[in-house]
C-alpha cells in the first residue's frame, strides 16, 4: 500500500522540532551511522484513536501507515472480555483483512494492592484479556505496575508485582501472549524499580515496554537506564508526539536501533489535534526521519 499525503494532509510542527529533525542535524545523522531500522509505527488507540468505532480505527490507520494497533480498554472501538466467540471471530477476521495489525491489548491491570483481595482480581482479569487477544488475533496483554501503596514495604510491593507478572506470564504463554509491562506508576516508573521487579519477574514471557517518561532521565541519564533493562524488552514501545516538549526521541530511537530493536513503536498521544489521520501522518513522517 502508498501513502501519499498531499499538503492538507499534514499538520506543521514547530520550527524547532523541524530544525532538530532536519537531515543536516548531528542527531539525525547520528542516527545513520547504525543499520537500517526494522521499527514499525503504531497506535495506542489512548488518546487519538479513543472515540473511534473499530472500522474508523483500521481506516485511520491504513490511510496514516500506522499499521499496528494496542487496543485500549473501555475505548469506542468496543473489544472488550464480554464479547461472543462470534464476535471475537469478528474482530479477528476484520483484522486479518486489513493491512493493520492487532498488536494487543491495552489493559489496567495492575498488581500493587495491599489488598490481596484486589491482587487477585487483577490478575484474573488479566487471564481474561490474554483470551480475549488470543480469539481476536492479538499478540499480548499490556499491564503496568502503578505505585507503592501503604500496607506494603517497598521490597515486598516489588515482590509482589514480580511474582504476579511471573503468574499472568505463564498463563499468557499457553495462549501465545505476551506479557508487556508498561514502565508506569509513582516510583514504579523509575527504572531501578523497573529492573528490580524484573529480577523477580523471571519469566521468558514477561516483557518491559518502554514507555518515554520524563523519569527516563534521572540518575545516570537515559543511556544508563536503557541498558538496565535493554535485555528484557519486549516488541512494544510506547512514545508520545515526538516534535513535542523535551523528551530526547532521536537519542531514543538511536538506542533502540543500535540494540537492533525490531519491534513497535506505539504513538500513545496526549493532544487533541481536531485531524487524527493528518496528525498520525504527521507523527509518520517525523518517526520516517528519525529512523530511516
Amino acid at each position: 500500500m502508498q501513502f501519499l499525503p498531499n499538503r492538507r494532509d499534514l499538520i506543521q510542527g514547530s520550527s524547532a522540532a523541524l530544525a532538530m529533525l532536519s537531515l543536516g542535524s548531528p542527531l539525525a545523522r547520528a542516527c545513520r551511522l547504525t543499520p537500517r531500522s526494522r521499527m514499525q509505527l503504531g497506535l495506542v488507540t489512548y488518546l487519538w484513536g479513543k472515540d473511534m468505532k473499530l472500522g474508523e480505527l483500521l481506516s485511520s490507520c491504513e490511510k496514516s501507515g500506522l499499521l499496528g494497533v494496542e487496543l485500549r480498554t473501555e475505548h469506542q472501538h468496543g473489544v472488550e472480555p464480554t464479547l461472543s466467540k462470534p464476535e471475537r471471530a469478528d474482530v479477528k477476521k476484520r483484522f486479518a483483512d486489513s493491512p493493520v495489525e492487532l498488536v494487543g491489548y491495552g489493559s489496567n491491570c495492575e498488581y500493587h494492592s495491599a489488598s490481596k483481595e484486589q491482587l487477585r482480581a487483577n490478575i484474573e482479569k488479566t487471564k481474561q484479556y490474554v483470551r480475549l487477544m488470543h480469539d481476536c488475533g492479538g499478540t499480548g496483554v499490556k499491564v503496568k505496575p502503578n505505585g507503592f501503596p501503604k500496607g506494603l514495604t517497598r521490597e515486598e510491593t516489588i515482590e509482589q508485582i514480580g511474582k504476579a507478572l511471573n503468574e499472568v506470564a505463564e498463563y499468557g504463554q499457553q495462549y501465545g501472549q505476551k506479557i508487556r509491562v508498561e514502565v508506569h506508576g509513582r516510583g514504579t516508573s523509575e527504572l531501578p524499580v523497573v529492573r528490580d521487579i524484573f529480577r523477580i519477574a523471571d519469566h521468558k514471557n514477561v516483557f518491559v515496554c518502554w514507555n518515554s517518561n520524563d523519569q527516563d532521565l534521572a540518575g545516570d541519564g537515559l543511556e544508563d537506564n536503557f541498558e538496565m533493562v535493554q535485555d528484557r524488552l519486549g516488541d512494544t514501545v510506547h512514545v508520545r508526539e515526538m516534535n513535542l516538549g523535551t523528551y530526547p526521541y532521536p537519542r531514543l530511537m538511536q538506542l533502540f536501533r543500535q540494540a537492533d530493536y525490531s519491534g513497535w513503536i506505539l504513538l500513545e498521544a496526549r493532544t487533541n489535534p481536531a485531524d487524527k489521520v493528518a496528525a498520525m501522518i504527521e507523527q509518520r513522517k517525523i518517526f520516517d526521519e528519525l529512523t530511516q
